[in-house]
């Protein structure tokens, strides 16, 4: 059984790193934010501290798993939420941010099964991609738009 110390130390860190992530959506002015993804790591997390607490602290493969699937399949519905297409656009808006909601229910799975190392990496990693992916992204697509014409995206 965890202690209430390491429950509020899992469970704290993937609220702050979901709401670090949340934050760069909210600076992007986009749909979710700081409250909603931290809430969102938080929970994961909780979920699945509730089902190491229920095997006493040992993770029943087979339960962990379902547990893990339902968490991510529900996640993937309020993730889909974000994603907006308007009647006259071709491109489609909320992607990185979807994607950003999926992440942090994984950061949060990781910090509550206490797999610290794999979600550092993980972290670090969306950091970069939040952080330098765009600026990058768009100067890749001036350098193409320049050198090739500018295309519309195909449906």
């Amino acid at each position: 059984m965890l202690d209430v110390a390491d429950i509020a130390v899992r469970i704290t860190a993937a609220g702050l790193i979901g709401g670090a992530i949340g934050l760069n959506r909210n600076l992007h002015h986009k749909y979710i934010g700081l409250r909603t993804l931290a809430l969102i790591g938080a929970a994961a997390s909780g979920i699945v501290l509730v089902t190491l607490d229920a095997a006493q602290g040992e993770a029943h493969v087979d339960a962990m798993s379902r547990v893990i699937q339902g968490l991510l399949t529900g996640v993937g519905f309020i993730g889909a939420g974000v994603i907006v297409r308007g009647p006259t656009e071709k491109k489609v808006h909320g992607l990185t941010t979807a994607a950003s909601v999926w992440t942090v229910a994984v950061i949060g799975i990781l910090c509550g099964a206490g797999v610290w190392r794999v979600a550092a990496v993980l972290v670090a990693v969306s950091a970069v991609i939040l952080l330098v992916g765009g600026p990058v992204e768009r100067r890749v697509h001036a350098f193409f738009d320049a050198l090739y014409g500018e295309d519309e995206p195909k449906e």
